[in-house]
């Protein structure tokens, strides 16, 4: 079983409430982590949120631990605490029982809904889980955990859509951030494992790079070709304003640091088909995707 699976699990049989030796994160979501505030609850959880969501006003994948039943679910969750202004869809959760369906008279959250139930035994210091009967390993619980993510990215890729809802406002939060957040992960994102930041007399001249039509945000160089990159976020703005602005820092660029070759990357929270259109007729532009995760893929070109 992986360790912190059991660990928590373990834990969660005791009277001990503290959680920093556990992760704090999981893939590209905040993990947290409790057993209870003061007293030990009867259901300790570990959920796994996206930026805008809390384990108090939100959902999200959760595991939840019924001690008394000795049962594990792997839940679609919701909030208890606070009514968030939008649940799991029904197109993802289906036909799915909730947690009251299947445990007698839970202690809490039983309107959740259940994606997987393991049965928990202990068989001396040792725990296993097991479901229909069958054992599950730690890969197999693992690979549900990563199914269920799946999920929840998908949820929240649709939601964001939505200018008004608290993850889209979530969003922009991390647009206004995600600047400081690709200098400060450069060489292990990546944007830094084909491009190079440029450096003046020892400090970062990419970020903010002083041109006389303004600063480009970043300005890095191809590490195989040696042109200039220009790297321009699509915060608050339309697509227009985005392609027009990279345009004309890739004219400066070529103009006053003799680049012909200069290169574009556009980084946006979302696709939409203006991008899609001012893209195919500049080839010299790219566009990454950024999600509320923070991890970038490239958009390929149809």
């Amino acid at each position: 079983m992986d360790n912190w699976l059991n660990e928590y699990l373990q834990q969660g049989l005791t009277s001990n409430l503290k959680t920093a030796h556990f992760p704090r994160e999981y893939g590209s979501y905040l993990m947290k982590v409790s057993f209870g505030q003061g007293t030990p609850t009867r259901v300790p959880w570990v959920s796994f949120l996206a930026q805008g969501m809390s384990t108090s006003n939100g959902y999200y994948p959760v595991f939840l631990f019924y001690k008394d039943a000795m049962k594990l679910v792997l839940s679609f969750g919701i909030s208890e605490t606070n009514a968030f202004e939008k649940t799991w869809d029904k197109s993802i959760v289906g036909e799915a029982p909730r947690i009251k369906d299947l445990i007698e008279q839970p202690p809490r959250y039983g309107d959740s809904w259940v994606f997987k139930l393991y049965h928990v035994s202990k068989h001396g210091d040792e725990l296993s889980l097991s479901n229909d009967g069958r054992e599950v390993s730690s890969d197999e619980v693992m690979k549900d955990l990563d199914s269920i993510l799946s999920l929840y990215g998908k949820s929240l890729e649709e939601e964001v859509q939505d200018k008004s809802s608290q993850v889209s406002a979530g969003l922009f939060y991390m647009e206004k951030q995600l600047e400081d957040f690709l200098i400060e992960n450069w060489n292990t994102s990546e944007l830094g494992q084909k491009y190079e930041l440029i450096y003046e007399e020892g400090h970062l001249a990419s970020q903010q790079f002083r041109t006389s039509i303004g600063p480009i945000d970043i300005l890095a160089k191809d590490k195989k070709s040696g042109n200039y990159v220009v790297i321009e976020l699509k915060r608050n703005q339309t697509s227009d304003d985005t392609v027009g602005q990279i345009t004309r820092y890739m004219g400066w660029v070529r103009e006053h640091l003799g680049d012909p070759q200069v290169h574009g990357l556009i980084i946006a929270g979302k696709y939409d088909e203006k991008l899609h259109y001012a893209q195919s007729m500049i080839p010299e532009i790219d566009v990454y995707l950024y999600d509320v995760r923070f991890s970038l893929k490239e958009h390929r070109r149809f």
